[in-house]
């Protein structure tokens, strides 16, 4: 199958002065740009190829003393549609063994496991519609949902296990205060967490919610089938580990629950950013400007070694909580009055960073294509 996939490029006039100025063709699994200045080769996700011939510059509206826009039509194969990498939660089973790591340093934080049960909890706001299931007084009220020794609970954004007599020497455990600063109402109580730490690097993994249980978030631990005596393998480079985990969440809670809206939450409840799903069959490419521009000419290598490469993508629209312009205000109180956005609760730190990682991709794309009406627009590599 096709689908239409756009390649902007911001006019310079040491790059490409008019659109007969750029020749774009394709290679097995490539994309090749010829410019004033060099060419450029981009690689493409496994299955994905150019049509060619089906470069065609389009309008560029507003932007077109800026920029250059051109539409290609690139196949698909049908087989690659599973080559999107999946979250934890669709990786773990049971009666298979897992080792549980910081994504910070690597340190094992806890023994081998191997699960008799590996069960899904309820979504995050289940509490809300309990009285439609139940005819009689609300039978969970004031209980938590705890696992097992060898169980292990899976929530929209972290795990529920029991500790293990390794969590002494890798685990710290602090209590701290949540929501009280920000906090109005001074009647309103304080909640406190006990929040888990590594005893390495001092990563905050997620927190205690019960003596001998843990809730670990998946953006902070990495869990890999415990193989013999190998050692895991280094950790992704930080943001990329944020936004792929997050990206294949937000991608699987979708095709599971049909939803499009989120809202990307704090413990404590308080909304942080507001997410809303457009596509996820977008293919991305980020070049540096210096593989562009500059005086390299058609033959330097290093117009070719490493090669960038392309990558699929969520495509999003975003608004950020604390955002002080006067519709995106608009936006965040209608969210929060019709109950638009499914929680996705993240600890503070890892809510900075996905808005970082998200700030970031906007700003890479051309002026023109950074916004939709009061949204911001960005992608989310998967």
């Amino acid at each position: 199958m096709g689908f239409d996939m756009f390649f902007q490029m911001f006019e310079r006039k040491d790059v490409a002065r008019s659109p007969a100025d750029v020749v774009v063709t394709g290679g097995d699994s490539s994309i090749h740009i010829r410019t004033q200045r060099g060419e450029l080769s981009l690689t493409l996700p496994a299955g994905v190829t150019l049509e060619q011939g089906s470069c065609i510059p389009t309008p560029a509206g507003e932007s077109s003393g800026e920029e250059l826009h051109y539409r290609l039509r690139i196949n698909v194969a049908q087989s690659s549609d599973k080559e999107a990498s999946d979250s934890v939660m669709e990786t773990l089973r049971a009666k298979e063994t897992y080792c549980f790591c910081c994504q910070g340093c690597m340190t094992r934080l806890l023994e081998d496991r191997m699960f008799k049960r590996v069960l899904p909890l309820p979504n995050g706001n289940w509490n809300a519609i309990v009285d439609d299931w139940c005819c009689h007084p609300d039978p969970f009220a004031n209980k938590k949902l705890l696992p097992r020794a060898e169980d292990c609970l899976l929530g929209d954004t972290f795990l529920l296990l029991a500790r293990d007599g390794s969590c002494d020497q890798t685990l710290t455990e602090e209590v701290s205060p949540v929501g009280a600063e920000d906090s109005q109402d001074p009647k309103k109580p304080c909640r406190r967490l006990a929040l888990i730490s590594c005893k390495s690097c001092s990563s905050v993994l997620g927190e205690a919610v019960a003596p001998g249980t843990l809730k670990l978030y998946i953006t902070q631990v990495v869990v890999e089938p415990a193989v013999g005596d190998i050692k895991p393998e280094a950790s992704l480079n930080r943001s990329v580990f944020v936004e792929r985990t997050i990206a294949a969440r937000l991608l699987e809670l979708s095709n599971s629950l049909s939803i499009f809206h989120f809202s990307v939450q704090t413990p404590d409840g308080k909304a942080f950013l507001l997410l809303w799903l457009l596509n996820s069959d977008s293919i991305t490419a980020s070049v540096p400007e210096t593989c562009v521009g500059g005086e390299r000419s058609i033959s330097s290598p290093a117009l070719h070694s490493p090669s960038p490469g392309a990558a699929r993508a969520l495509k999003l629209l975003y608004v950020a909580c604390s955002d002080a312009g006067i519709q995106q205000r608009d936006i965040v109180t209608s969210w929060e009055v019709n109950a638009i956005g499914h929680p996705v609760v993240l600890p503070l730190k890892v809510c900075e960073e996905l808005l970082q990682v998200i700030d970031d991709s906007n700003s890479t794309l051309p002026t023109s294509m950074r916004c939709m009406r009061s949204y911001e627009v960005a992608y989310l590599r998967l």
